[in-house]
C-alpha cells in the first residue's frame, strides 16, 4: 500500500538537535527516542533509522549538516545531488543577475582593448613582451 494523500512531516533544525542531545544524555536508542517524542512515521523502525540518520549526520557535520535540504537521488557518476536547487531571495537574484551582466560587459570591453592593443602594435611594428 501506498503513501498517496500523505504529506511528510517536516522537523525543524533545532528539534532535531533537542532530540539527539536528549537522547545522548539519557543513553536512549533509537527506537525509545522515536517513541518517547512521538515521531510521526510508517513504522517504528522507520522512525527510529530517521533517528540514527540525524544523529550520523550531526557527529559527521554539526548543526548545519541538519539544517540542509536532502531530498533527491545523488548522481552515482558525480555525486551531486539532483532534485529541485533551493530558493534564492528576489533581492539576491535580482544581485546576481546585475553582477553577471557587468562581467560580461567588462570581459567584452578587456576583449576589444586587447584587439586594439595588438592592432596598434602591429601598425607600429612593436612586439609585445
Amino acid at each position: 500500500m501506498g503513501k498517496t494523500g500523505r504529506k511528510n512531516k517536516t522537523y525543524s533544525t533545532e528539534f532535531k538537535v533537542n532530540v539527539i542531545m536528549d537522547m545522548r544524555e539519557h543513553h536512549m536508542g533509537y527506537r525509545e527516542t522515536a517513541r518517547k517524542y512521538s515521531l510521526v512515521r510508517q513504522s517504528e523502525a522507520s522512525a527510529a533509522s530517521m533517528v540514527q540518520r540525524w544523529e550520523r549526520i550531526f557527529l559527521e557535520e554539526g548543526v548545519e549538516g541538519l539544517m540542509k535540504e536532502r531530498r533527491g537521488k545523488a548522481c552515482s557518476a558525480s555525486g551531486t545531488r539532483k532534485g529541485r536547487p533551493p530558493k534564492l531571495d528576489k533581492k539576491v537574484e535580482e544581485d546576481l543577475i546585475a553582477e553577471n551582466q557587468r562581467l560580461r560587459m567588462e570581459i567584452e570591453y578587456l576583449k576589444k582593448l586587447s584587439a586594439l592593443v595588438l592592432a596598434d602594435e602591429r601598425k607600429n611594428g612593436k612586439r609585445r613582451k
